[in-house]
């Protein structure tokens, strides 16, 4: 299969043995059952993964050269056997599926988004609010509750979601669905490169086939020019049975169209795009994103359907999120909810006493779109887990449409734009 390669103009010198460097590395950490691995440098064999354990220096540093025009000199993986073979949960039984577009992959109607495992950010406070076993425990109530779709990335605590994922699978015997991300980093340029980045995303994870793999983000600055070639890449995933299904995640409403085209020439549906969608994010519905994945037959995947917790109801105006989020979450902006959230309450009570993260979530559902809520703990997933099995009314989906267009949007995205 050839590679499909993007324009670089001329000129432009490689920086492949500083990248495999970085990409050689493992760092011993305390929680890893994996052998330290030696760091190797190999010049004559570059490599585009980010396999074992990177560090946000790493990171940076490989950023920067990116970004000053060096071309990272990538090598197709040998093409592997094509499986048709679809991808089922093992030892967990979904008590509510939908399809991911045309794709025949069937999942629960909530994922559960993992961006808080292991995250070493400092934005969610893993290692002080929460650690790995809390995490273990939220992988638990996923299976207890019958939810079969999981959502990371490789770059989600640069590897450690995907590592720890797959050691709560092998702990427990259990296997959801995974859905994982390519990360099309500056020094990213080729389709070759989504084919790599996914083989050590499932080498991490500890399994040979995804659920669901897509490209994180499109690419920009130093690889803008390269999307065409990074959609390429995910339906030659496709292809060579690394995942059932593909699917984009922060693509415009033209983006999508385009990537659904790129890959109908493969024979590969393009199964989601996943977005920001929520009652305080309603931008999908006015920017054509939510029509265009309507339109080429894809499903919209919801990521903060809760609005990073705004939604629950749970801060009030002398209780708000520590670290960066508190600078988004203030006390103006608590005090603006509030009035949707009172009217969530009213219509929680009358289905039973859900909540108002129930009905954050069930909203989305009634939009058709597949919410993936982030969990940290069992607790949160089995609130989550509340919004499955029943349906809000039209004119409850209505009202709640007319409440929260009355309360200024929240941020979005950068890369939604791009």
């Amino acid at each position: 299969m050839a590679l499909q390669t993007c324009k670089i103009p001329s000129g432009q010198k490689t920086f492949s043995g500083h990248a495999a460097c970085f990409s050689g590395i493992q760092r011993h950490r305390p929680h890893s059952r994996q052998p330290v691995s030696s760091v190797r440098c190999d010049v004559s064999s570059p490599s585009t993964n980010f396999s074992g354990d990177f560090t946000r220096r790493d990171v940076v540093v490989a950023g920067a050269l990116g970004a000053a025009g060096s071309q990272f000199a990538s090598s197709s993986a040998p093409a592997a056997a094509a499986t048709q073979d679809p991808v089922t949960p093992v030892n967990i039984s979904a008590k509510e599926t939908m399809q991911l577009g045309k794709s025949g992959l069937e999942v629960s109607s909530l994922g559960i988004g993992a961006w808080s495992w292991g995250d070493r950010t400092g934005y969610w406070g893993y290692g002080g609010d929460y650690q790995r076993e809390d995490n273990l425990t939220a992988y638990q109530a996923i299976v207890d509750e019958g939810i079969t779709f999981i959502d990371t990335a490789e770059v989600y605590g640069f590897g450690l979601s995907e590592q720890f994922l797959g050691e709560f699978m092998r702990e427990t015997n259990t296997r959801p669905i995974i859905a994982t991300k390519y990360a099309p980093l500056p020094w990213r340029f080729t389709s070759g490169t989504v084919v790599d980045a996914c083989r050590a995303s499932l080498q991490r994870l500890g399994i040979q086939k995804a659920g669901l793999y897509m490209q994180h983000w499109p690419g920009f600055v130093t690889n803008g020019w390269c999307n065409d070639a990074f959609v390429e890449g995910l339906g030659d995933c496709a292809r060579q049975g690394l995942t059932q299904a593909v699917g984009v995640s922060n693509f415009t409403a033209e983006r999508v169209r385009k990537a659904s085209s790129i890959l109908e020439a493969k024979g590969v549906p393009l199964a989601s795009n996943q977005v920001q969608y929520s009652l305080l994010y309603r931008e999908p519905e006015r920017n054509g994103v939510k029509k265009a994945i309507e339109d080429v037959g894809a499903t919209l995947v919801a990521y903060s359907p809760l609005n990073q917790g705004l939604l629950t109801g749970k801060y009030t105006e002398s209780n708000l999120p520590k670290g960066p989020r508190g600078a988004v979450i203030n006390a103006d902006r608590v005090r603006e909810v509030q009035p949707l959230l009172s009217l969530m309450r009213d219509i929680g009570s009358a289905h039973g006493g859900k909540t108002p993260g129930q009905i954050a979530i069930n909203w989305t559902l009634c939009k058709g779109a597949l919410p993936i809520p982030g969990a940290k703990n069992a607790r949160q997933v089995k609130e989550s887990a509340g919004a499955l099995g029943w349906r809000m009314s039209a004119d409850e989906v209505a009202a709640l449409d007319a409440a929260s267009s009355k309360i200024s949007t929240s941020l979005g995205a950068p890369f939604e734009k791009w």
